[in-house]
């Protein structure tokens, strides 16, 4: 694990892995891209991070080939906010090849890293910023997430088979915040099929903390996320 450096504050990075398509959105584009309230949902996104003082610059990392962020998020410029064509087939790889870009940006193995989802299009910057007080002084860090409230029911073939105890079970979310050094070690131990930065943390032996964060922190996935997203974005407004 990695200690930060004596007399120096870690700070606090943010990477987005925006390189996949998004196949369960039925959506004729990549998923990010697709308007939500007027804007691309990844625009959203970005949005609520640049507006989390904490962060010190957030990392988009896109597919090698992308060649639609620019024109769909004009916006996403300047001195915090950077763009890395390095994704892989795989979460963990774009999440691993986003982790060496920081690195080659100055980022040191104790600072820490929050890892969101593109497609948490309804993040607040409270919700990280919490996230961040919570797990600024822990020694492994953490995630948002939300106990299980509906019951859970094992499936086979189209029928419920069994129900399961959902009795400390959490839905996990994003931002998951973990040291850089730490992360790096996960992942290259966990391989490249794991779906979330806590899960290959847990498997080096330690406990994430679980940050109680919001139902609305939703990850678009399904056509219908599409228009629950849109209402709740304009209800904002």
């Amino acid at each position: 694990m990695s200690s930060p450096i004596p007399g120096l504050q870690p700070r606090c990075f943010a990477l987005v892995p925006a390189a996949g398509i998004g196949a369960r959105s039925g959506a004729d584009r990549p998923k990010q891209y697709v308007p939500i309230a007027g804007r691309p949902m990844i625009l959203h996104t970005l949005a609520a991070l640049s507006r989390v003082d904490p962060l010190v610059a957030t990392l988009v990392v896109l597919a090698p080939h992308d060649t639609q962020f620019e024109n769909a998020v004009p916006e996403f410029r300047g001195a915090r906010a950077w763009i890395a064509r390095c994704g892989g087939e795989t979460r963990a790889v774009s999440v691993a090849n986003g982790l060496r870009e920081l690195q080659a940006h100055g980022a040191q193995p104790h600072d820490w890293v929050l890892v969101h989802d593109a497609a948490r299009c309804l993040v607040q910057p409270r919700w990280i910023e919490k996230l961040i007080a919570a797990c600024r002084d822990d020694a492994v860090g953490g995630l948002l997430a939300l106990p299980v409230a509906d019951t859970l029911k094992q499936a086979g073939h189209g029928r419920a088979v069994g129900t399961v105890d959902r009795s400390g079970k959490w839905a996990a979310q994003t931002p998951q915040m973990f040291r850089l050094g730490m992360l790096q070690d996960a992942l290259a131990q966990a391989g490249d099929e794991v779906t979330d930065e806590a899960s290959a943390i847990e498997a080096l032996g330690h406990q994430p903390l679980l940050v109680e964060a919001a139902l609305e922190n939703l990850k678009v996935t399904w056509p219908s996320d599409f228009s629950l997203a849109e209402r709740l974005l304009r209800s904002r407004t």
